[in-house]
């Protein structure tokens, strides 16, 4: 694949834009790339409504190449957004932390009263009614997919229940599977850490610039 210099960074559930400023900059000091901040309502939007705003961003940016980053909740709109073919731009996906295979802690949430209201539509929409693994087969087959879980468990996760298993506080490693992935990386950072460690931007460099993750030679 040819260098696409453009990325569209896509935060996470209960956040904003701004939360995916330090990859942004990171991208563009060291790897010499052009990257935007999407911003969505995480909440009272369905999760197609807010795939189809990240292709409207697209097009009205006049982008017909682009990477896309996205952080938990924006990994599933990005790659909705292109299972739906709401937008065709060619590019690489690297997903931070997303609930690809369901998400205990949302399913936790959901069975209250008060955690549905904070859970909103698209999270649910994406880790509980259905999830990545189902309906995302096709883009994994179209484009380069990466994956970066984070295994330092310091999070909500553990107010909303045990996991057991490897995590990152707020999604286990075992919830960051996709099938037919090209790359998974498990990093010692926490769900917040993977928008803000220098080490992780790295790796999201060099995934959106190789196709695969940096690895440590013998």
């Amino acid at each position: 694949m040819n260098s696409i210099d453009t990325v569209v960074c896509t935060h996470g559930i209960w956040w904003h834009g701004v939360g995916m400023y330090l990859i942004k900059r990171h991208l563009e000091r060291e790897f010499g790339m052009r990257a935007l901040i999407f911003s969505y309502p995480s909440v009272t939007n369905t999760l197609d409504e807010n795939a189809e705003l990240l292709a409207r961003f697209i097009e009205d940016n006049e982008i017909r190449e682009t990477h896309i980053v996205g952080h938990s909740l924006g990994g599933l709109v990005a790659l909705r957004m292109l299972a739906k073919g709401f937008s065709n731009a060619p590019g690489r996906v690297v997903c931070l932390g997303s609930p690809l295979s369901g998400s205990r802690a949302a399913d936790f949430l959901h069975t209250k009263d008060w955690g549905e209201h904070l859970l909103g539509h698209s999270l649910p929409e994406g880790t509980i009614h259905s999830v990545a693994n189902d309906w995302a087969g096709e883009v994994c087959e179209q484009r380069d997919i990466g994956v970066i879980a984070g295994n330092m468990p310091v999070g909500i996760g553990h107010i909303t229940g045990k996991f057991g298993e490897p995590n990152d506080g707020t999604v286990a490693v075992s919830e960051t599977q996709l099938d037919g992935a090209k790359d998974h990386l498990v990093m010692g950072v926490t769900h917040m850490g993977l928008t803000t460690s220098r080490n992780v931007a790295d790796q999201i460099g060099s995934f959106l610039r190789r196709g695969e993750f940096l690895r440590e030679t013998d």
